[in-house]
């Protein structure tokens, strides 16, 4: 069993293969969620779990599970997987490869006679990227019970389509209720989707946890004024006091390091006009981190810093936070498995803490989970240039199988 590896030229090749459905001119892949391209991608995935024997399952959210017997039929499944549409501008290998990788581990599985004790099971997930439907990894959301089916349901896209319809159009819209779909243990297999291991050369990343995030709307508001005639000292610029708030956002993250993160990544400016001062500013905040405590102490600094640029501004300052997610520390059994698949397999690794959500999130509040991160290039995902490098995908794989195979139990002989 110690020598067991995956074919990474056939996870490679199954990789090109679903990256034609949707495939971009740059070389990316727009696949949205509950398409028609998603019902040829979701179709071409189902067809080769059957033709690798799994037995198939789709709940009402349009989750799929892709089943493999084990010895003990009352122990729940070992599930790995992750998603496969994507981003509008989206790459070959975020969400895909995770789901690509389990099906690699199934067929190797297969080809070498192995049996577990344990169920083994591949899924993939509906609508993780939230680019068509908001909320983002609704399928897994619904399925941990983060939000209801109904909620769900009637999400539309700009068109006004609901997830309902959609998912019953495409031929998606199972029976078996979310949730009700046992999970023992659950690895998600997936690309960096940042410069970290990159930047160190290594090839695994071990995920103990990913970070919470807090995001916030926040309004200035001024005057508008003739840029010309009003004098420095008079003025009621809400440009300018949103910026010192800006600057503030990445101060405190840097006061937080290694996890702390703090960015602007939105800004209205009224009326946007050359000559007039700038009178009402909306911008939004993001602030992450990876423990509750840290992630409290950077809100509650944020909001004295605001509290003291109203007073000694004197313009008006209103701040919402408009979502929160907690920090999600992964099981010390599923990342101790990780780590020692990867010691067993000789690869060179590091300790990553995602600072992206990922549908192992919600997997993790209804069994132990874990997470195993490869490079990308430049870091780069979300984007049609995304890459990732054949072998580091086959080293992830191998790392997965092992994971995989350490909670399902080999069955001997």
């Amino acid at each position: 069993m110690n020598v067991l590896r995956i074919n990474g030229e056939r996870l490679w090749a199954s990789l090109m293969e679903l990256a034609k459905i949707g495939a971009t001119l740059k070389g990316g892949v727009k696949r949205l969620a509950l398409t028609d391209l998603d019902r040829q991608g979701r179709d071409l995935v189902v067809g080769w779990g059957r033709a690798a024997g799994l037995a198939i399952t789709i709940d009402q959210i349009g989750n799929v599970f892709m089943r493999r017997e084990g010895s003990n039929a009352a122990l729940a499944p070992i599930v790995t997987g992750s998603h496969i549409d994507t981003q509008p501008t989206g790459g070959k290998f975020d969400g895909n490869y995770g789901v690509l990788a389990g099906l690699e581990v199934v067929r190797i599985l297969n080809e070498y006679n192995i049996s577990t004790e344990a169920p083994i099971e591949v899924a993939f997930w509906t609508n993780e990227e939230g680019s068509r439907f908001v909320p983002v990894m609704m399928g897994s959301g619904v399925f941990c019970g983060a939000f209801s089916i109904e909620s769900a349901y009637a999400a539309k896209d700009i068109e006004g389509k609901s997830v309902r319809d959609e998912l019953a159009r495409i031929g998606y819209l199972g029976e078996q209720v979310p949730g009700q779909h046992p999970i023992g243990a659950y690895f998600e297999a997936h690309i960096e989707q940042g410069p970290v291991l990159e930047d160190a050369d290594k090839v695994i990343g071990v995920v103990p946890a990913v970070m919470g995030l807090s995001w916030y709307d926040c309004v200035v508001s001024g005057m508008e004024a003739h840029a010309g005639p009003t004098p420095m000292a008079l003025r009621k610029d809400a440009l300018q006091v949103a910026t010192c708030i800006m600057q503030e956002v990445v101060r405190i993250a840097n006061r937080y390091p290694p996890y702390g993160r703090g960015t602007v990544g939105m800004v209205q400016v009224f009326p946007n006009s050359r000559n007039v001062i700038p009178g009402e500013v909306s911008f939004s905040i993001d602030l992450r981190n990876v423990s509750d405590a840290l992630l409290n102490t950077m809100h509650e600094e944020m909001l004295a810093f605001i509290e003291q640029t109203r007073a000694s501004s004197g313009l008006g300052i209103r701040i919402e936070r408009v979502s929160y997610y907690p920090p999600c520390p992964f099981h010390p059994e599923c990342v101790d498995a990780v780590r020692a698949a990867t010691e067993k397999l000789g690869y060179s690794s590091m300790n990553v803490v995602s600072g992206a959500g990922h549908d192992a999130i919600y997997a993790a509040r209804l069994a132990p989970a874990g997470m195993i991160f490869v490079p990308c290039k430049d870091g780069i995902s979300h984007n049609e240039i995304e890459d990732a490098r054949l072998e580091h995908l086959e080293a992830g794989c191998n790392v997965l199988l092992h994971a995989m195979l350490e909670r399902a139990k080999v069955v001997a002989g």
